[in-house]
């Protein structure tokens, strides 16, 4: 029983250390960057389903770049869409909007 319960233990922490995005890093990736224009996030990121977030953020956030970029009204977010360094952070800024989504029954604290 015991050694059950260390495998287990041990399993879920290797899982959760290796996992490659946290919801941490992309809500402050969303502080930092969207609630400049997109005013609460909490309304932003809870206005739309799970399903939405991931079709957005697929391809490393491409339909969401593009979105921005076809917009005349984001132009203050065009240098940032066409970084490196969003294509780098996509995979946490993904878990946090799917994490936080419509459906999701989580609500974020972005203050």
């Amino acid at each position: 029983m015991t050694k059950f319960i260390f495998v287990a233990s041990a399993a879920l922490i290797l899982l959760f250390s290796t996992a490659d995005a946290a919801i941490y890093k992309g809500q402050k990736e969303f502080v930092k960057k969207c609630v400049k224009c997109h005013d609460t996030g909490q309304n932003f990121v809870s206005s739309h389903k799970m399903r939405y977030w991931k079709k957005m953020m697929a391809k490393k956030g491409k339909r969401l770049a593009e979105l921005h970029l076809e917009n005349p009204k984001a132009k203050k977010s065009w240098s940032y869409f066409k970084s490196r360094k969003y294509t780098r952070k996509t995979k946490h800024l993904k878990q946090f909007l799917v994490e936080y989504a419509k459906d999701s029954g989580n609500v974020p604290a972005c203050n």
